[in-house]
C-alpha cells in the first residue's frame, strides 16, 4: 500500500443481505475505519452460491470463488466472514479450515455456533485465530462485547431477551390489531419479515440458537442447543393477548437463561410480562436483552436485531477488533475451561403461570378446577369470568402463585381430563423482571 499503509485483506462469502450490507458498510466507511484501526480494511474475494444473480453490487476488480472454501486457501485473503448460514454444511468447513490454518474468522452464523461452539472455540485457541461472533445474535445490538468485556467484571445472575424480531412483530401487531396468528403472520410474509416457511422463527429455533450463545458467554459453559427447552408462538391468541392486557401485561417470546440449584436452566416460550417493564417497551421487530450482574444490576440493550445496515454493523465491529489485534476467547474463557453445567429439567422451573379455560358454563365447574389446583399444591391469585351463558362454552383465566411446573403440569393434564373442559388448557408463564 501506498505510504507503508498496513491493510487488512477480507473474503467474504456470501452476498445476501448481510453480505451485501458488510460490502457497502466497509466501502462505505472506509475512510473513517482506516482512522479507527490504523490500517485499510480491503475486500479482496468473495464467494456465493449463485454467480449469475442480479446484484446492486459492485463486484469489479475482486476475485470470485464458485466454491466458499476455496476462501481459506486465498493467498490474498488475511480474514474471512463467513455469512453463508447453516449449521453444517460449507459454512462449517470453511470456518474449520480457515482456523486450522490460524487464519480468522468473523461470522453471523448462530446456528453454526450453536450446535458446534465448543469444537471451533478448541480449534480458533489452539491456533491462536480469532474467531467474531457478534452479528450471531441480536444484530446491531453489541451485546457480544458487553457480556465479554463491559460485563467482565460482574457474575451474571440472569440473561434474558426479545431474540426474534419476526415473533415480537407479529406478537405486537396482534395486540395492537386484535387479530389472530395466522393473520398477522400472512403479513409478515408480505412484510419480508418472515419467510415463506416461517417455522424456524415462529417455533422459536432462531431464539433458542441465541439464546444457547448466549447461556455460554453469560455462565462459562459449552454452547448445548440440545439443553433449551423451546415453545413458539403459534398458540398465542388473541384472546390470551387481550386477557394479558386486562392482567397488566404484554406476551412477548421470551429467551431466558439463569443458574439456579437444580442447574443452568435454559429456556425459549412465550412469556406473560409487565406491561410497564423495559423489555415490554420492545415492540415490532426490535430485539431486547436484559442481563443481571450482581455488580451492576441490570442492564437493558435495544436495538434492531436483523436487516443489512444492523447486522452488518456487528459483523464490521469483529473486523476491526481483529484489526486492532484484540485477541479474546471465544466464549469468554478458554476453551478448555468451558464448564459442562447441570441443566435444569423445565419441570424443576418456579414460577407464576396464567391459565386460560374454555368451559361448559354450569355450576361447579370453579369448584373442580379449584379443587384440582390444591391437590397440585398450585395457589390461585387471580381469577376472570366474565358474565353468564349457561350451558355454553365461556372462558375462565386464571393466575397462580409462584409453583413448581410439574405440579402445574400435572394439574392442567387432570383439568383437560374433566368433562366441562371443552379445549386443552392453555398455559402462558409469567415473568416478572
Amino acid at each position: 500500500m501506498a505510504n507503508g499503509e498496513k491493510s487488512l485483506r477480507i473474503g467474504i462469502a456470501g452476498l445476501g443481505t448481510v453480505g451485501g450490507g458488510t460490502l457497502r458498510t466497509l466501502r462505505e466507511n472506509a475512510e473513517l475505519l482506516t482512522r479507527r484501526t490504523g490500517c485499510r480494511l480491503v475486500v479482496t474475494a468473495v464467494s456465493a452460491r449463485d454467480p449469475g444473480r442480479k446484484r446492486d453490487l459492485d463486484l469489479g476488480g475482486l476475485r470470485w470463488h464458485e466454491d466458499a472454501r476455496a476462501l481459506a486457501e486465498d493467498p490474498e485473503v488475511d480474514l474471512v466472514c463467513e455469512l453463508i448460514g447453516g449449521s453444517d454444511g460449507i459454512a462449517l468447513e470453511l470456518v474449520r479450515a480457515c482456523l486450522r490454518r490460524g487464519r480468522p474468522v468473523v461470522t453471523a452464523n448462530k446456528a453454526m455456533l450453536a450446535h458446534h461452539g465448543t469444537e471451533l472455540a478448541r480449534l480458533a485457541e489452539s491456533t491462536g485465530a480469532p474467531l467474531g461472533w457478534e452479528a450471531a445474535v441480536a444484530g446491531g445490538i453489541p451485546i457480544i462485547k458487553s457480556l465479554r468485556q463491559g460485563l467482565a467484571a460482574n457474575r451474571i445472575v440472569s440473561v434474558s431477551g426479545i431474540l426474534n424480531g419476526t415473533c415480537n412483530f407479529i406478537l405486537t401487531t396482534m395486540r395492537e390489531t386484535g387479530r389472530e396468528f395466522a393473520d398477522v403472520l400472512a403479513e409478515a410474509q408480505a412484510l419480508g419479515y418472515a419467510e415463506a416457511d416461517p417455522s424456524f422463527d415462529v417455533d422459536g429455533i432462531d431464539a433458542a440458537h441465541k439464546l444457547t450463545l448466549l447461556a455460554s458467554l453469560a455462565f462459562g459453559g459449552r454452547p448445548r442447543f440440545d439443553a433449551v427447552h423451546i415453545e413458539g408462538i403459534r398458540h398465542v391468541s388473541a384472546m390470551d393477548i387481550a386477557f394479558a392486557g386486562q392482567l397488566g401485561y404484554r406476551i412477548k417470546l421470551l429467551g431466558v437463561a439463569r443458574m439456579t440449584a437444580a442447574g443452568l436452566e435454559q429456556r425459549v416460550h412465550p412469556c406473560m410480562v409487565p406491561a410497564e417493564a423495559p423489555i415490554a417497551q420492545v415492540e415490532g421487530v426490535f430485539n431486547g436483552v436484559v442481563v443481571e450482574g450482581d455488580r451492576v444490576g441490570s442492564v437493558v440493550h435495544e436495538g434492531r436485531g436483523a436487516g443489512a445496515g444492523p447486522t452488518a454493523s456487528a459483523v464490521v465491529a469483529d473486523i476491526v477488533d481483529i484489526a486492532r489485534g484484540l485477541r479474546l476467547p471465544v466464549f469468554g474463557v478458554p476453551a478448555s475451561g468451558l464448564a459442562d453445567h447441570p441443566i435444569a429439567p423445565m419441570t424443576a422451573h418456579r414460577g407464576c403461570y396464567y391459565i386460560r379455560l374454555m368451559v361448559v358454563d354450569q355450576p361447579g365447574v370453579l369448584a373442580d378446577i379449584s379443587a384440582v389446583l390444591r391437590d397440585h399444591n398450585v395457589s390461585i391469585e387471580s381469577l376472570i369470568q366474565r358474565g353468564r351463558n349457561p350451558g355454553q362454552a365461556v372462558p375462565i383465566v386464571l393466575t397462580s402463585h409462584d409453583a413448581l411446573e410439574a405440579d402445574m403440569r400435572g394439574a392442567l393434564q387432570r383439568i383437560g381430563a374433566l368433562a366441562s373442559v371443552l379445549e386443552p388448557p392453555r398455559m402462558i408463564r409469567i415473568e416478572r423482571p
